[in-house]
């Protein structure tokens, strides 16, 4: 009987240790529960958004100027109360742990730091200072251990070598392609395992754009650095990403594979500016003017 009861406690231990490893694995490293942001205790800019970033993904954020998609991310890095706004409802976990009551410095400590829109770098320094300003935040890469500062400034050179030769310039008299290369290179110095990018192709060249999603892509696969992306331009957006939301008036309207997601008839007709030709001649661009009216036609909104 005693060694019937050993091998039946020995059994359930390992089923749950493998169910523990199973939960550990289906976790998704941020998760967005249902949450609501209102602004100036009167403004609600978010109704009940939910979203999940899989640890080393890429997930992006979609949706036209003013859906709310700034207003998630600064949710997520706890700045919102810089613009007197607050999560009222919901949830925000990260690694397992709920975050959204933290500072925007302890947020940092963990690992998730968000690149704003709009770059923001210190335009009165250089390049290379702009990027020291982001390893200060981590202990690991102080004043005092140079070596590892070193490394880490040498690892961010090797992702953008624009950057090097650049890295005596004041940052105010750089590209803006330079701008957003500094803003990234800051936020890995402090070697984050999860990043938020909001925009990161506005105002920048097609060519540009490509360099920067490509550098995006390799901090991906080489770094482990999981991305949530807020990005207007759709078709960018969903070629570099793994999964993706569109948000609209505040709240996720729909979800899914990348790939998937740009295979959409409506996704394509009304983000990408695609429909099928009634001719049958296949994809044709279509105008504003054809295009405006979209609320009322939209299949996931009825």
């Amino acid at each position: 009987m005693n060694t019937m009861s050993s091998t039946d406690e020995a059994l359930r231990d390992a089923t749950r240790s493998e169910a523990q490893v199973a939960a550990q694995v289906a976790a998704p490293l941020l998760a967005v529960n249902n949450i609501e942001v209102i602004y100036d205790h009167v403004i609600l800019v978010l109704k009940g958004v939910s979203l999940s970033v899989p640890k080393g993904r890429i997930v992006a954020l979609l949706g036209a100027n003013g859906a709310g998609k700034t207003t998630t991310l600064k949710a997520i890095s706890n700045l919102l109360r810089a613009e007197r706004g607050d999560v009222t409802k919901g949830s925000i976990e990260f690694a397992g742990d709920r975050v959204d009551r933290l500072t925007p410095n302890d947020l940092v400590q963990r690992g998730v730091i968000q690149v704003m829109e709009g770059r923001h770098c210190f335009a009165h320094l250089t390049v290379e200072e702009n990027l020291l300003t982001g390893a200060y935040t981590r202990p690991s890469l102080g004043r005092a251990n140079r070596v590892a500062l070193a490394e880490q400034l040498e690892r961010v050179y090797a992702y953008f070598p624009r950057l090097k030769v650049r890295r005596t310039s004041q940052a105010g008299y750089t590209s803006g392609g330079e701008q957003q290369m500094t803003a990234i290179g800051r936020a890995l110095m402090a070697r984050p395992s999860m990043i938020l990018l909001d925009e990161p192709s506005m105002g920048l060249a097609p060519q540009i754009v490509e360099e920067i999603f490509a550098i995006v892509r390799d901090l991906n696969r080489k770094e482990g650095v999981s991305f949530l992306l807020a990005e207007q331009n759709t078709t960018v957006a969903l070629s570099n990403a793994d999964y993706g939301y569109i948000l609209e008036n505040g709240r996720v309207v729909m979800d899914g594979d990348a790939a998937a997601l740009s295979a959409n008839e409506d996704v394509q007709e009304f983000y990408l500016g695609v429909a099928a030709d009634a001719s049958g001649d296949g994809a044709k661009r279509k105008s504003f003017r054809d295009t405006k009216f979209y609320r009322r036609r939209k299949r996931w909104l009825s």
